[in-house]
């Protein structure tokens, strides 16, 4: 029988270890993704405003309802019932995957309040009732000192984590080590561990871009393509580390900006979340499918940017930061800031709904 061809996406999907997620919570994207074999699906702050903006008259009438069910609601309030309505409708599209697979694939991401990246005792509050929501959900917690002691905690009451705003190898090995430490007390509390899959991101496509912000900053310079290479860089140390060691964490690639952020990692036992246009434009292009993630990043490439970049030395050096720096790192502050923006849109567009400006018909 004749099979359709639909794309390196699905190729490398049904050829290699390397899982493909659909990069939003858009059921019109999530079923794009996972015809050509996506297995899981991830949201924040900014997918989720969105997707509200794609499918505006899809939501007019949920926010609507939302706002007469619960007429004293705060607008913050409000807004997480809206988070959580995208994500649970995400994931019951997923759920024959989740069944399917025993728990190990099928998951959508819903990430915690921005506002609460030092606040450990909240991120757990909030990660233990994202777990009543759907039984398919992934919470995504912030790699800051806080969400390490999150994570920890959270994975040992049977929640499978996705870590986030992380953007270092040092990062991802202080929270694969966080979430090693909640699954050794399951084990040894006789609890299971089988259906619980955790990921690390590294949001390599925000590593490129900080380091071109520090370039502007302090007027530095290296080879214009070496930017490019240096998320790709960061993720494929930590995952040399991440085998070495044996983590029950698998690394993620998220924040896409060019195709070395899925073609240098076909191969690995990685998870690659793509956002819907960069789909595509990948499943459009002659990139072959191919085992990249052992190729190493050329070292000359690599010697520049850590001798330009003390940031970069410090993302791609495994003992290149202590936790005691992760909520300072250049990166975190600034995807922190673009997260609570993006919160702040979706409390908008439940004010816009609620509270219509009578200046405007």
């Amino acid at each position: 029988m004749n099979h359709r061809y639909l794309g390196p996406l699905h190729e490398m999907a049904a050829t290699t270890p390397t899982e493909l997620w659909n990069d939003s919570c858009s059921l019109n994207e999530l079923r794009y993704a996972v015809e050509r074999g996506a297995v899981g699906a991830t949201t924040n702050p900014v997918i989720v405003g969105e997707v509200l903006a794609k499918e505006a008259a899809d939501w007019r009438e949920p926010i609507g309802k939302l706002i007469a069910d619960h007429p004293t609601a705060s607008e913050d309030d409000l807004a997480w019932k809206l988070i959580e309505a995208t994500a649970v409708r995400g994931a019951a599209l997923l759920r024959p995957i989740f069944e399917r697979s025993a728990g190990r694939q099928g998951r959508l991401s819903i990430q915690t309040d921005p506002r609460w990246w030092a606040d450990a005792p909240r991120l757990i509050e909030q990660s233990l009732h994202f777990q009543t929501l759907a039984p398919n959900l992934h919470v995504k917690l912030p790699v800051t000192q806080a969400g390490l002691i999150a994570a920890e905690e959270v994975t040992f009451h049977g929640v499978s984590v996705n870590a986030t705003v992380s953007f270092t190898a040092a990062q991802a090995i202080a929270i694969a080590e966080a979430i090693e430490r909640g699954l050794d007390r399951r084990v040894r509390a006789g609890l299971p561990i089988a259906d619980m899959p955790p990921v690390v991101t590294i949001m390599v496509g925000r590593v490129d871009d900080w380091l071109r912000v520090v370039a502007e900053r302090d007027g530095l310079t290296v080879h214009p393509t070496f930017y490019d290479w240096s998320g790709v860089a960061v993720l494929k140390n930590a995952y040399r580390e991440f085998r070495r060691r044996g983590f029950r964490s698998r690394l993620l690639a998220a924040a896409y900006r060019h195709h070395l952020h899925w073609s240098e990692f076909i191969g690995g036992d990685v998870v690659v979340s793509i956002p819907h246009k960069w789909q595509r434009r990948f499943n459009e292009s002659a990139v072959t499918v191919e085992s990249r993630i052992d190729r190493p990043v050329d070292p000359a490439v690599v010697a520049e940017l850590r001798a330009v970049f003390p940031d970069f030395r410090m993302a791609y050096d495994l003992d290149g930061m202590v936790p005691a720096q992760f909520d300072t790192y250049g990166a975190t502050r600034r995807t922190l800031r673009q997260f609570l923006a993006a919160y702040d849109g979706v409390v908008q567009a439940i004010r816009d709904r609620h509270l219509p400006n009578p200046d405007v018909r």
